[in-house]
């Protein structure tokens, strides 16, 4: 198993207006000079904050399934599709862009919110009509046990299905407490610290294999990569909660990718 962990200072960056959006990217467009350019399918990660109400304009997206996914705040949304909606803390937009359509957010002033993008087989996809779904945090399956919340996103257990082979879980660890999740051969897993301090070890050094724990602390971007089904561990510091969104996704896939 490979552990490796980007801080912030190796994430891209950006902004839209005069600096009322600011962004940090664990995975940044192509001349946006973060370390990792993709993760498999995982085509884009970033995180925006924003400082007052500002809108971006209407643009267009095609072929890419885009989630938008409200860390505290509001977030509008509208498009030429005739949606116009709004959703708050905990819940997510997803565009599957399909033949293309244009759209505009909003972000209410003191807002947080993870933009990802997916990309499934955009030759196929940029042939199928966009859609539009919004989901309220209320609609997310939450499990809680051993000091360990796990709200599911994206996958078989959550209201959100993509085309892109993806799994997305928003995870609260307890201080002192772990959450261990298995990982098939050919995946790799990326995480994104919301909050607190921790590490990440693969689990059988857990079961006293050697020592190579990775430390997390807020904004780090942790990519984990097996030769085989393994599993890896996160562990809070005690005193300190933990809180990651991971997304889980083929470290390959069958079909050509956009060259980044």
């Amino acid at each position: 198993m490979h552990i490796a962990v980007y801080s912030q200072n190796e994430q891209g960056k950006g902004h839209f207006g005069s600096g009322e959006i600011v962004e940090n990217k664990p995975i940044g467009f192509p001349h946006e000079h973060s370390a990792v350019k993709r993760v498999g399918p995982l085509f884009y990660w970033a995180w925006a904050k924003s400082l007052a109400t500002f809108e971006i304009p209407l643009h267009p997206h095609s072929g890419f399934e885009i989630i938008s996914y409200v860390l505290t705040g509001t977030v509008g949304h509208r498009d030429t599709l005739g949606n116009l909606q709004q959703v708050s803390t905990g819940g997510a937009q997803v565009m599957q862009t399909g033949s293309g359509v244009y759209h505009a957010e909003e972000l209410a002033a003191g807002t947080e919110m993870f933009q990802i993008w997916f990309e499934p087989h955009l030759a196929r996809t940029v042939k199928e009509a966009p859609t539009y779904n919004q989901y309220d945090h209320e609609q997310f399956p939450v499990e809680e046990a051993g000091g360990v919340r796990i709200k599911r996103v994206v996958g078989p257990q959550a209201p959100i299905r993509l085309v892109t082979d993806a799994e997305m879980v928003d995870i609260d660890i307890a201080a002192g407490q772990s959450w261990s999740h298995s990982l098939p051969d050919g995946y790799a897993l990326a995480a994104v610290v919301v909050s607190g301090r921790g590490t990440a070890r693969p689990q059988r050094q857990a079961d006293g294999g050697p020592s190579s724990n990775a430390s997390l602390e807020t904004g780090d971007f942790a990519v984990v990569t097996t030769d085989g089904t393994e599993s890896v561990e996160f562990h809070a510091d005690p005193g300190e909660s933990l809180r990651l969104v991971a997304i889980r996704v083929p470290a390959e896939v069958e079909y050509p990718l956009y060259r980044k």
